[in-house]
């Protein structure tokens, strides 16, 4: 089957094929017609087989077929990702697919000013990409209504789950307009998951291209067991002795993934972390910096594990094995796609190898067990001191000119009030009896400003 089988408007397959996209994934192949019917659908499916491309294409289509204005502060289409990065991500994919479609698009998170997404909404828009925090601050100030849906698209639903969404997509399911069509899509399907489905769906389809837990088959998957202290010095060895075009290394802490970021600094190679510390700016910045090649290596907790939809990463490496044996397989499915083949390589310390048994059950793949490199201990001894960690994040002369200032402002601040009389203590006769004070707290053992409050007047202690 290809594309031009399918029956997609025009517009839409004049930009598959500026994209040279002929032939739909089995994900796509399932999912489009039954979409393109208007049915609800439950899509199963591991990261790296379009599922994004399968419920835009058709949902663009309804669009191109049914041309309706934009309600006010509100959206004809509203598509829930768990993470900032897979958001951004799937509104460029609408953006790519509907570059023939006059529908406007935008991308509602947080880490960025909320006053901006406000007036971006404010006239209603045709498609928004959110994650639900943001998306319910902003129908709770009233600025934006989801009551005009006609398409709802919930990604990555087990992701929603373990990330302790579950109480928001309830939220968000009541303020659902009935007449919609809905489109829910996850890696994996627990019972959990089942259930959490059908709040959403009506008589869906069920479509799915993977047993539950497989990993991809193009990947070759590699475990070495070393123990936690010495894992930097088999990071360095791997990285100087495997071809890598392009690799994310994965920890399961947002702190420990700066500590390898610092490691590989001091030894010369260049790496950005990416994690829920990082402002949207650095986020974005990183991503961008890796998915042009300016940077081969990439840090990430398992925050990125299903956001980094970058062509050519060639490994993944567990630098910690993750305890959740589905996060393995999202991990490792940053690689190998788009029909590209890929490398796994997994660091098990001596406390992770219940861990690695676990995926092991889950996946039904044995992992490679490669023994650790000749010149391992020399490499120990020889290891490379890490960077020194960062104060903060870089400014530019106007932010440092203004900290400056604030600082000159709080200085002659201190300097004023050390040579002012203090109210806190005065009193209206000597003896110095306490009095109730009304004024304002000044220093320790300070006086508050309520009615009543005690004040010391110089009485001995």
């Amino acid at each position: 089957m290809q594309f031009n089988e399918l029956g997609l408007a025009e517009p839409i397959m004049k930009a598959l094929a500026s994209k040279n996209y002929v032939t739909p994934t089995p994900i796509q192949q399932k999912a489009i017609p039954v979409l393109l019917e208007g049915r609800d659908l439950c899509g199963i499916a591991q990261t790296g087989t379009g599922k994004t491309a399968a419920f835009a294409l058709p949902s663009l289509d309804y669009f191109a077929r049914n041309a309706k204005p934009t309600p006010i502060k509100g959206c004809r289409m509203l598509v829930l990702a768990p993470t900032r990065e897979l958001a951004a991500q799937i509104a460029q994919s609408f953006r790519d697919y509907g570059r023939f479609l006059k529908l406007s698009v935008e991308t509602v998170f947080g880490g960025v000013p909320i006053g901006k997404q406000i007036r971006a909404l404010s006239a209603g828009v045709d498609i928004v990409v959110a994650t639900p925090g943001r998306l319910l601050d902003l129908i709770d100030q009233r600025a934006f209504t989801i009551k005009d849906t006609e398409i709802f698209v919930l990604d990555e639903a087990d992701q929603m789950m373990d990330m302790g969404f579950i109480h928001p997509l309830k939220r968000v399911a009541k303020m659902l307009p009935q007449d919609r069509q809905n489109l829910f899509f996850s890696a994996t399907m627990p019972k959990e998951i089942e259930a959490l489905a059908a709040q959403f769906l009506n008589d869906p389809v069920k479509v799915s291209v993977a047993p539950q837990s497989t990993t991809a088959e193009r990947v070759r998957q590699q475990a070495t067991f070393v123990n936690q202290a010495e894992k930097q010095a088999l990071l360095h060895i791997v990285l100087k002795n495997e071809d890598i075009d392009r690799a994310l290394i994965f920890t399961r802490t947002k702190h420990g993934a700066d500590r390898v970021v610092r490691f590989l600094e001091g030894a010369g190679i260049d790496a950005f972390a990416i994690h829920g510390n990082k402002s949207q700016g650095q986020r974005t910045t990183a991503l961008q910096a890796f998915r042009q090649g300016k940077v081969k290596l990439l840090v990430a907790t398992d925050i990125a594990a299903r956001g980094i939809d970058v062509s050519g990463v060639s490994h993944v490496i567990n630098f910690e094995i993750p305890n959740v044996p589905e996060q393995y397989v999202h991990r490792i499915g940053r690689t190998a796609r788009a029909g590209a083949e890929g490398v796994a390589i997994s660091f098990v310390a001596d406390d992770e190898r219940p861990y690695l048994k676990a995926i092991e059950r889950a996946t039904r793949v044995k992992l490679e067990i490669e023994p650790l490199p000749e010149n391992f201990m020399e490499a120990v001894r020889n290891l490379p001191k890490p960077a020194a960690p960062k104060k903060g994040p870089s400014q530019t002369p106007q932010q440092q000119a203004r900290r400056a200032d604030g600082q000159r402002r709080y200085q002659d601040g201190q300097k004023q009030q050390r040579g002012a009389p203090d109210r806190a203590h005065r009193t209206d006769a000597e003896g110095g009896e306490k009095k109730p004070f009304r004024g304002r707290c000044r220093g320790r053992g300070g006086v508050g400003t309520h009615k009543g409050a005690v004040q010391r007047t110089g009485a001995p202690r």
